[in-house]
C-alpha cells in the first residue's frame, strides 16, 4: 500500500515540448512551402527560361549544335530605346540610343562568330527594330509587320518564315517575345532585357520549343565556354 501511495505521489514525466520560436519557424516554414505548391500547380509562379550565359547552360542545352544544323529560330529585342533613356540618341526620337548599338553591334558580332552564312535576318519596321538589325548586321533587312504585331500569330508567322536547315534571327518586341514566351510554356517569364535573344528550336514538323535567353552581357563567357569545348584538345 505504502508503494502504490508513493507511485501515486510522485511527479508524471510530461513529454518535452519544442521552444515556441522553433514551432513558430516550423509553420512559417511549412505554410510558405504550401503557398509555393499551390503557385507552381496552378502556374502561377514566375519561371524564365534557361539562361544560356551561365556556366555551361549554353552547351549542355546544344546551342552550338542546333545552330550548325539549322534548327534555330532567335527573337532578339532592340536594343535601348531613345524614348525611355536619358542616353544620347542615335537618331530620330523613336530609335535607338549610342549605347543601343553599341549593344546590337555586340549582340551582331557574337552571331557572326556562330556563324552566320546559314541564317536569314528579319526586322519589325519600327525605326528602334530597324536600327537594332542594322548595327548588328551591317545591313538593311527586310521588316514584316508581322514581326511588330505581338499577337498570338507571331509564333505561327515565325515557324512559317523559317526555312529548313536555316536559322532565322528576328529583331522584335518584349511583348512579341512574351506572347511567344507564354505559348511555349513560360507565362510568368521576365520581361525580356534590351538586346536579349530568346533561342527557340523548330524541328522538321515545325513544332517549336524554347532553348534558353542570352544576356547582351553574358554573350562573351558562353562563347568562351562553346569554344573551349570545341577545341581539339576537348574532342
Amino acid at each position: 500500500m505504502a508503494q502504490t501511495l508513493s507511485a501515486a505521489a510522485s511527479p508524471t514525466t510530461l513529454p518535452r515540448r519544442r521552444p515556441l520560436w522553433l514551432r513558430a519557424t516550423l509553420t512559417t516554414t511549412l505554410a510558405a512551402a504550401i503557398i509555393a505548391g499551390l503557385l507552381w500547380t496552378f502556374g502561377l509562379w514566375p519561371r524564365s527560361p534557361m539562361d544560356l550565359g551561365r556556366g555551361d547552360n549554353a552547351l549542355a542545352a546544344g546551342l552550338l549544335t542546333h545552330w550548325q544544323a539549322g534548327e534555330l529560330v532567335v527573337l532578339v529585342r532592340h536594343a535601348e530605346r531613345c524614348d525611355r533613356s536619358g542616353n544620347p540618341c542615335l537618331g530620330p526620337a523613336d530609335g535607338i540610343t549610342r549605347h543601343g548599338g553599341e549593344t546590337a553591334a555586340a549582340v551582331g558580332q557574337a552571331l557572326k562568330s556562330l556563324g552566320m552564312g546559314h541564317a536569314d535576318v528579319l526586322a519589325s519596321p519600327l525605326t528602334r527594330t530597324t536600327q537594332t538589325a542594322l548595327y548588328m548586321v551591317d545591313r538593311t533587312v527586310p521588316a514584316p509587320q508581322w514581326l511588330a504585331d505581338c499577337d498570338a500569330s507571331l509564333l505561327a508567322n515565325v515557324i512559317a518564315h523559317k526555312v529548313p536547315q536555316r536559322n532565322l534571327v528576328a529583331v522584335t518586341h518584349s511583348g512579341c517575345i512574351g506572347h511567344v514566351e507564354k505559348q511555349l510554356g513560360y507565362p510568368r517569364a521576365a520581361s525580356a532585357e534590351y538586346s536579349s535573344a530568346l533561342f527557340m528550336t523548330v524541328d522538321e514538323q515545325g513544332k517549336a520549343a524554347v532553348l534558353g535567353v542570352m544576356n547582351v552581357e553574358k554573350w562573351t563567357q558562353a562563347l568562351a565556354r562553346l569554344k573551349l569545348a570545341q577545341s581539339p584538345s576537348n574532342l
